[in-house]
């Protein structure tokens, strides 16, 4: 007898990358040699001095049950971060610890949707957004970008895109899948229409310490107050610290908001690792150097592989000011997305993201995390596989 699953869950997407990533691991633990850059996670390992602090955590007693929204100091420190970092004058009331970014947005979410709801996502966009709208019970609407609008969303495009029943817009900068980051300025045209028409901003700044090229990362709540009273932040220590298997990550926002998410949290998953939070402290609150060396190895390979893109005929990209992504035009080579990810996998065994899960089916997501010895011999099996089509 099989049991009848939820409307809600039967219209949500499995994560794609996640798929491929798994798909591209077990390849591997079949002996084949597999070039990925599927997963959006940094392949060094967490630095030590916030793994230090997590083993004295454990060797102190910190292994019971905590606070719901997380470690007074802990949401403490975050504040201070957001004061100091991003000019966004938060308090430890306005701060809930989360199992990951992506439950900090879930949760989100869930306490503020309402069938009904339209929430604007700009395209290519992460994976999860959309797929968490409808589980909402709301309505994604997406907004299409291109490589020559720099994969970047405008002020008039978003104004064509709101209703009587927006809700939100959803900005992520620097961009997972393409590493595009919007200037001060365009971030605060966007600000001026988000206010003239009085809806609010979800800010997935979870990639904010990993820029190139002078690129500044201002955050849209830090426009004006009119602007930091719409933002909800989200963001984590995932990508910065190299800390993706901890699952730690925050939403900021207002206190009515962290309450209600405090709620949900009680009743779905109780406090996040009580001793893990002790190395999130420490990530706040220590040196940011092992920040700036993980950052300096993204640039180096990202220049790499921009240029190796660029050299294969058929394929272009666009150069990314942040995160670790490569976001591969591949329209040229008559495939789409899907087909040419699975039969690069297949024949040359690459793992890629294909673009269709990003809402944009003309390009790949390549993620640079990862070493220079893999990201020359995959791209030469890139190049090889384009020029056997």
């Amino acid at each position: 007898m099989s049991i009848k699953l939820a409307a809600r869950v039967q219209q949500v997407t499995p994560s794609m990358t996640l798929a491929i990533s798994a798909k591209a691991k077990a390849m591997k633990a079949k002996g084949l040699d597999v070039c990925s850059f599927s997963a959006g996670e940094p392949d060094f390992d967490t630095p030590e001095h916030i793994r230090t602090a997590t083993k004295q955590a454990l060797d102190s007693g910190k292994t019971r049950y905590g606070p719901a929204a997380g470690e007074p100091r802990l949401r403490d420190a975050i504040a201070t971060k957001l004061q100091t970092d991003n000019q966004l004058p938060y308090k430890g009331e306005n701060i809930i610890v989360t199992n990951g970014g992506k439950h900090s947005l879930y949760a989100l979410m869930m306490t503020t949707i309402e069938r009904g709801d339209e929430v604007l996502i700009p395209a290519p966009y992460w994976v999860s957004y959309p797929e968490m709208v409808k589980l909402a019970g709301g309505t994604p609407v997406v907004m299409s970008t291109t490589p020559e609008s720099g994969y970047k969303i405008t002020p008039e495009q978003l104004q064509q895109a709101i209703t009587p029943n927006t809700k939100f817009l959803i900005f992520n900068s620097p961009s997972n899948p393409t590493g595009m980051v919007y200037s001060p300025d365009e971030v605060r045209a966007l600000a001026a229409v988000v206010i003239a028409n009085d809806i609010w901003v979800i800010a997935d700044e979870i990639y904010e310490k990993i820029l190139y090229d002078g690129a500044q990362h201002l955050s849209m709540g830090a426009v004006s107050d009119a602007m930091f009273e719409r933002t909800i932040v989200s963001n984590g220590f995932a990508k910065a610290y190299a800390m993706t298997g901890w699952r730690l990550g925050y939403l900021a926002g207002p206190v009515e908001l962290i309450q209600a998410a405090n709620t949900l949290q009680s009743q779905s998953t109780s406090n996040v690792c009580t001793f893990a939070q002790y190395g999130a402290i420490s990530a706040l609150e220590s040196s940011q150097d092992c920040v700036e060396t993980m950052r300096q190895a993204f640039a180096k390979r990202r220049t790499a592989i921009v240029n190796l893109v660029n050299s294969i005929p058929g394929l272009s990209c666009i150069t990314p000011n942040g995160a670790f992504y490569v976001f591969i035009n591949i329209s040229k080579t008559g495939l789409n997305s899907l087909d040419f990810c699975t039969r690069l996998l297949n024949d040359k065994h690459v793992a890629a993201v294909p673009g269709i899960a990003f809402g944009a089916d003309g390009g790949i997501r390549v993620s640079y995390a990862t070493d220079m010895a893999t990201i020359e011999r995959g791209m030469e099996r890139i190049n090889d596989f384009v020029q056997q089509l």
